[in-house]
């Protein structure tokens, strides 16, 4: 129990208690993990609804500076410079051997002003490289202490514009300050249409009372959180992406333009150049169990001689889906969407079949 002992609290925990939420350790903090609801009902209202999480353990970086975008442009496989004000971009941190140390959110807010969202797990490292990296750099990073929340689900843009929220115009992958001190982006972690709003915590006590009052918004915890964002084929760092995986293998290079491959002035710019001309050495593949019995993070994958071909990355149930649904990596020859495969679980093999990401459709708003 010490370790249980040291974690952080979310300065909503009060709310959290008050609204019969279980909590659960991840990433040194206590969470919700889930509500009353359950995770079932949890997910399936969000994918039918509003969900409200509280994602207050991520960590904002509030970077300004006349040397801000060409730090970003070094630290990240990113083109700061070339974001539009109020443009999102999907970039990582990467090593010298082009592994992903993180998996960020990066946003213009204007000029020389760039919102960081980073993942809650490594934002202690995060910020140590950061401002290690920008010590060559004339600008200033401040770790901002907010609030931070999430509505997802198709009447989130609704709710919040009863609410009387600014935003509501967003357009996908786009954020900015509605308010001093406040931070919103429309992005998501769950494939459906949603917004994030980072806030001062009185700011946040009096919206989660206006959003909860709407009828269509209830809590969602982390476990709902992550079958959601399965589902959707979203990876969660630290399991489906990680120090050891790059965004080759990832299938991830979408996220670098070509631009910013052939100027090759980020950290990890040889390695990943290298990487892209082998090709990747394995591939990241949605998988199906055969049967109602879910696989877990971290089950070897064998083929039907028993010659191991992979590994389980996130595993659950999926409530939209309907069957168990999971991700993992197989090798890059390895067969086409429907080839059998097996897990390996306490000593029996779960039949699997390779499976296209995402299992549920993508509705992001796209204007």
């Amino acid at each position: 129990m010490g370790a249980e002992k040291n974690l952080k609290s979310l300065p909503l925990d009060d709310l959290h208690k008050a609204a019969g939420a279980r909590f659960g350790g991840f990433a040194g903090w206590s969470m919700p993990i889930t509500y009353p609801l359950g995770v079932m009902k949890e997910h399936l209202h969000t994918r039918e609804k509003a969900g409200l999480f509280d994602i207050s353990h991520m960590q904002l970086f509030d970077i300004a500076g006349p040397g801000t975008a060409a730090l970003l442009s070094h630290i990240c496989p990113l083109d700061a410079d070339a974001l539009a004000t109020g443009q999102s971009k999907y970039t990582f941190f990467l090593n010298e051997q082009a592994g992903i140390l993180d998996d960020l959110i990066v946003t213009r807010l204007g000029g020389d002003h760039f919102m960081v969202v980073a993942n809650a797990g490594n934002a202690a490292a995060d910020e140590a490289h950061l401002r290690d990296v920008a010590k060559g750099f004339d600008c200033r990073i401040n770790a901002l202490d907010r609030v931070f929340l999430a509505i997802q689900g198709p009447q989130a843009v609704d709710v919040l514009r009863v609410a009387g929220v600014p935003g509501t115009e967003l357009a996908f992958m786009h954020g900015f300050e509605p308010k001093p001190g406040w931070f919103m982006s429309r992005s998501g972690y769950t494939g459906e249409d949603g917004f994030e709003i980072g806030l001062p915590a009185d700011d946040a006590r009096e919206l989660v009372t206006a959003l909860l009052a709407d009828e269509r918004v209830a809590w969602v915890g982390l476990a709902a959180r992550d079958s959601l964002r399965l589902e959707a084929g979203l990876c969660l760092h630290g399991h489906d992406i990680t120090p050891e995986i790059d965004p080759v293998d990832a299938g991830l290079t979408w996220a670098i333009s070509k631009p910013v491959r052939e100027k090759a002035g980020f950290i990890g710019a040889k390695a990943l150049l290298d990487k892209i001309t082998k090709g990747a050495a394995r591939k990241r593949v949605g998988l199906k169990p055969d049967s109602r019995q879910p696989v877990r993070s971290d089950s070897i994958l064998v083929d039907i001689h028993g010659n191991v071909v992979g590994v389980v990355t996130s595993g659950g149930f999926g409530p939209s889906a309907g069957f168990p649904v999971a991700m993992g990596y197989v090798g890059k020859d390895f067969g086409p969407i429907g080839t059998q495969v097996f897990a390996e679980v306490r000593g029996n093999r779960i039949a699997l079949h390779v499976h296209s990401l995402p299992f549920t459709p993508h509705r992001y708003h796209k204007g």
